[in-house]
């Protein structure tokens, strides 16, 4: 009974910004690992950013120092600041919940991200 829901995606030239939020439903969202995933054509999905339960947070080394990945206990959203953003970042954003104990794996059905040249 767990359900995300994303938003936020849209078109941006290069340079700017967009805010992703991922909002879930469910008991089991403060107990959950919270990534961010991308994948663009032709191309392998991949993380982008991950935070834990504690608030801990990762991010891949393309997106290092841009990107801002966050969560919202009490919104059970989980938000991804995207800055300074380019041509590269384009792609399809999937939001995905775990908990590695309980082997649950959740996804969101993606938003999509255009940044222009």
């Amino acid at each position: 009974q767990v359900q995300l829901v994303e938003s936020g995606g849209g078109l941006v030239q290069a340079g700017g910004s967009l805010r992703l939020s991922c909002a879930a439903s469910g008991s089991i969202f403060s107990n959950a690992v919270m990534d961010w995933y991308r994948q663009a054509p032709g191309k392998q999905r991949e993380l982008v950013a991950s935070i834990t339960s504690g608030g801990s947070t990762n991010y891949a080394d393309s997106v290092k120092g841009r990107f801002t990945i966050s969560r919202d206990y009490a919104k059970k959203t989980v938000h991804l600041q995207m800055n300074s953003l380019k041509s590269e970042d384009t792609a399809v954003y999937y939001c995905k919940l775990g908990v590695v104990a309980w082997g649950l794996e959740v996804w969101g059905q993606g938003t999509q991200v255009t940044v222009s040249s």
